[in-house]
């Protein structure tokens, strides 16, 4: 069925694509982290079953671990790409796999890999598999959700019917998620970390964050590149991070020197965590899985939080993933293959592919819609996955409840058109996926009414959750149809290998 209303086009998108015709299908998946301090990547097998009209992981088997690389830079300290590339290159060799042969994956870039000038020069790396990768610049707000899921502390939260707290302590900053139920409940981020002091063979100290000449100078000490600090020195330089990372996960007001350091708004600490669980480089340390010592302040800065937490009378538990927690849920994916109605203008605005979802928390059900708490919740899930921006589109999806008057579809689309403001003067196609059958009557009034001059894709019968991806095809010529494929971070709830679910965020 193909109905033209003016302005726009309303496809089924139940396209008859192979995918639907397997019940069960089996990929190969890469994820790759490569951050500040370290790179590294996970080689997985997928099987895929398909659940009615959308595919679940069923089992996953990881091929290849990479070794952890200390992220390579060049004299002038932005990432050295080629020496990047040797290792890729290498890990695809021990994995045995040949990246024509990579289905699927998402390539993670944290700290100062996000910078402009290294992302693209990463992004060239990984330039003949584009179309594969989901490419994900994560900022504190999102690197610290991912840690969350990746460690396993969302999944415990369920499983344990406790609020669990992760700590994920890497080269540059910690980044602390207290979950309940499955959720990220609150969050921050802190500018403590292992390497923001890193030394040579000698001791010499060769890399000095400003953070790092922060601490020195609050601990009284005075540290310069090419200096030699007494064990004595840095243990003091130590002791103050520690005790400004603890006071940011347990007090609920902070001195003037910790609310300094912090990249994200403080955590509430209304209710002391049940149980902790660390993450990050740095975790290795303290669960006695690594001893090798690379030219930082790990070793001293395991000892030092995990004793102030033992002091604090909280669990410490294991995680499922340390140092890999991010990559592992980054290189798993699930796929929805799913079909109703679409609202495309002009149709030249397909396709569209990896485009990051949001999922913000909006009351539909009123009977008056509040145009300015839809834009406020618009604005905070962009907030929360570091989006807020508007350098990419984004689609939003939504539950619509109640009516489709015109007054509430305008206020809908109004309170929507303000919170997307910044995407959509930055020239981005409105994107709005809902769970019902109102797509079509959304995406005209946002065209007709609401006057918006950007492209407008309004898709319905589909589910999102934050962390998912969506790609929408082109117009088949043969049938007027438009594939919509969903894909989703899977971040195991064990350990083990086996059955895993999505992420419920």
């Amino acid at each position: 069925m193909t109905e033209e209303p003016a302005g726009g086009r309303v496809f089924f998108s139940n396209v008859r694509r192979s995918l639907e015709e397997e019940d069960e299908i089996r990929l190969v998946s890469v994820g790759v982290d490569i951050g500040s301090s370290t790179s590294h990547l996970v080689f997985s097998r997928l099987v895929l079953e398909r659940l009615d009209n959308r595919y679940i992981v069923s089992e996953r088997e990881i091929v290849h671990e990479s070794d952890v690389l200390l992220t390579p830079y060049a004299d002038d300290m932005t990432i050295d790409a080629a020496a990047l590339g040797k290792f890729i290159n290498k890990q695809y060799d021990m994995a045995g796999l040949d990246p024509a042969a990579i289905d699927t994956g998402a390539l993670i870039l944290t700290g100062v890999a996000v910078r402009r000038s290294n992302s693209r020069a990463i992004g060239d790396l990984f330039a003949a598999q584009a179309g594969k990768f989901v490419s994900v610049s994560a900022g504190d707000g999102l690197e610290t959700t991912l840690a969350a899921f990746g460690s396993g502390a969302a999944a415990r939260s369920i499983r344990e019917n406790l609020r669990v707290m992760n700590i994920d302590i890497g080269g540059g900053t910690s980044k602390i998620a207290v979950c309940e139920a499955g959720e990220v409940i609150d969050m921050t981020a802190v500018d403590v970390g292992a390497r923001i002091l890193a030394f040579d063979a000698q001791g010499r100290v060769t890399r000095l964050e400003e953070a790092g000449r922060r601490f020195a100078q609050d601990a009284g000490l005075t540290i310069e590149i090419g200096g030699t600090p007494s064990k004595d020195e840095l243990e003091r330089l130590v002791e103050r991070m520690a005790d400004r990372l603890f006071e940011a996960i347990s007090a609920q007001k902070l001195s003037a020197e910790t609310a300094s350091l912090l990249r994200l708004d403080a955590l509430r600490n209304d209710a002391k965590p049940a149980v902790v669980t660390f993450s990050g480089g740095v975790s290795e340390y303290i669960y006695n899985r690594e001893e090798t010592t690379f030219g930082d302040l790990g070793p001293l800065l395991a000892r030092a939080i995990k004793r102030r937490v033992d002091g604090w009378g909280v669990r410490i538990a294991r995680p499922d993933e340390g140092i890999r927690a991010t990559v592992v849920g980054a290189s798993q994916y699930t796929i929805q293959v799913s079909g109703s109605t679409i609202f495309v203008e002009p149709l030249d605005t397909l396709p569209l592919r990896n485009i990051p979802v949001i999922t913000p928390d909006l009351d539909l059900e009123a009977d008056e819609l509040d145009v300015a708490a839809i834009a406020q919740g618009v604005r905070a899930a962009l907030r929360r996955l570091d989006l807020h921006e508007g350098e990419q589109p984004v689609a939003m999806c939504y539950r619509w409840g109640g009516s489709a008057t015109f007054r509430r579809l305008d206020d809908f689309c109004k309170g929507v058109a303000q919170g997307l403001s910044t995407h959509l003067g930055n020239g981005h196609p409105l994107i709005l996926v809902g769970d019902g059958d109102i797509g079509g009557l959304v995406g005209i009034h946002a065209l007709e009414e609401a006057k918006l001059s950007n492209p407008i894709v309004s898709i319905d019968g589909i589910t999102l959750k934050e962390f998912d991806f969506i790609d929408i095809g082109a117009m088949l010529e043969t049938s007027g149809a438009v594939p919509v494929v969903i894909k989703s971070l899977v971040f195991p709830t064990t350990s083990a290998l086996g059955k895993v679910e999505a992420a419920r965020i």
